[in-house]
């Protein structure tokens, strides 16, 4: 297609399609915990790994797959990964057994590692200016967001109705539409990338996220004593250690150390970790507390999660208008304060409808003050470094926001143990106290490490020192 507006905007949908496939499979699949604990009589470590199992797959392969955009075509990748997330449905759907199930969820994490960066690099490619870039984020974040919302509704009916294998088998069509869209309509950027790739780094890194990863999701199970979770986290800390030395004097590094030393980068991938660390295994309490604890429907589940939802969907563009008017430092601080006070809410509720009033105002708090921060966000992120590290700028934020998505639901559940247990509810509201806690530091971290200042196009000089 020739290049234009309406080409531009056919762009942006399609990258918005890719991500509403990756987050609807996150709040879909919850609804579908209580019926997969039953069918296939699923501990409480296991449902763990069900939400994990995806997870790990994101946090440990996110920035290979960034590199991986940045080296050899984002369309290319984005392609890759549909059809990889694809295949891992299917498997989900046909699973007779945790194993295969878990297997499942590993390839869809995987393929929403490798399409997800690409998203965000296509978008910051098509949008180069900032304003209208940060528009654009706002768009990108609105529009997939919609998943989040239509996730525990689609979910609840297909559990309902079809079993909790349709969950899973509802995104193979998608999956061919979108995959179809972004071949006919991203260019192919191969001939753009101008940095290797740095194998030593990308297993380093692996093994590192891995490691430290598969450590404390463990050791909600097993216990800090175990010599899976003390080999886990010290080969995780050894790859680490190795990593920074490789890094340090490879010719051309996956990771550029010095980058970290940009508050510019550093703080809003700090503040993006902190974020999914309360979001997602609250998410993950929340929708077990309603369905085990308070034996709901997976349907009715599914509209008590809107609350937590909608304003992700609805908001988001709203931020992105005010990050591009205003600057990305105060929805950060706002956002991350309201989600704070939204999930202090949660504290007096209990299981069998006590306290359901606060329950859903502090989830739509808390939904708000998500959806306030996250297009900010990511627009921090995209502005830190070059264009043409776009994909890896942001598989570095994706990585952040799944190592918290993963060790959220492995502490937070490890906090609150069976929802099966008397003490559950009890241990829901620890883990809100915690999570508020994790909240107000990311607001601080925001605060003084964020830049206040709206975002001024780069002179063409100024690219070219800083991709240099």
């Amino acid at each position: 297609m020739h290049r234009g507006p309406a080409r531009r905007g056919l762009v942006l949908t399609t990258m918005c399609v890719g991500m509403f496939l990756v987050l609807l499979d996150v709040t879909i699949v919850n609804v579908a915990l209580a019926d997969i604990r039953r069918d296939l009589a699923v501990h409480a470590a296991g449902l763990e790994w069900v939400v994990d199992a995806d997870t790990l797959g994101f946090a440990t392969l996110m920035l290979t797959a960034g590199a991986l955009g940045d080296a050899f075509g984002r369309r290319r990748l984005a392609v890759s990964g549909l059809l990889v997330f694809g295949a891992g449905s299917v498997v989900c759907g046909a699973a007779l057994g945790l194993s295969m199930l878990l297997t499942g969820r590993a390839l869809q994490g995987i393929g929403g590692a490798l399409l997800l960066p690409q998203t965000l690099a296509v978008i910051a490619r098509e949008y180069p200016e900032p304003a209208e870039q940060a528009r654009a984020f706002g768009i990108w974040a609105g529009v997939s967001s919609l998943a989040l919302p239509a996730g525990p509704l689609l979910g609840g009916v297909l559990v309902d109705r079809f079993g909790w294998p349709s969950v899973f088998l509802v995104n193979v069509p998608v999956v061919a539409v979108a995959a179809a869209a972004t071949l006919w309509l991203v260019h192919d950027d191969r001939r753009r990338a101008r940095h290797g790739l740095d194998a030593r780094g990308q297993v380093l890194a692996i093994v590192t996220v891995g490691g430290w990863t598969v450590g404390v999701v463990e050791a909600a199970r097993l216990g800090w004593s175990s010599p899976v979770v003390i080999g886990a986290l010290v080969i995780g800390a050894l790859a680490l250690v190795v990593f920074v030395h490789v890094e340090r004097h490879a010719r051309d590094p996956m990771l550029p150390l010095h980058w970290f030393r940009r508050r510019a980068f550093a703080a809003p991938n700090a503040v993006g970790l902190l974020m999914n660390f309360g979001g997602v295994g609250m998410l993950y309490l929340v929708t077990l507390l309603l369905q085990v604890v308070e034996r709901r429907s997976a349907l009715a589940a599914g509209v008590w999660l809107v609350a937590f939802t909608a304003p992700l969907a609805l908001l988001a563009p709203v931020a992105g208008r005010v990050s591009a008017r205003f600057g990305t430092r105060l929805p950060m601080v706002a956002g991350m304060t309201l989600a704070a006070a939204g999930v202090c809410l949660f504290l007096p509720a209990g299981g069998h409808g006590r306290g359901d009033g606060l329950l859903l105002t502090g989830m739509a708090l808390a939904g708000t003050g998500l959806a306030l921060n996250t297009a900010p966000m990511v627009a921090a992120v995209m502005r830190a470094l070059p264009e043409e590290r776009g994909a890896f700028a942001s598989a570095v934020n994706n990585t952040a926001r799944q190592v918290g998505a993963a060790l959220g639901v492995a502490a937070l559940g490890g906090i609150a143990g069976d929802p099966g247990a008397p003490s559950f509810v009890r241990g829901v509201h620890v883990a809100a106290g915690v999570t508020a806690l994790a909240w107000v530091g990311a607001a601080a971290v925001a605060a003084v490490s964020v830049d206040p200042r709206r975002a001024a196009p780069a002179r063409a000089s100024e690219r070219v020192r800083s991709a240099a």
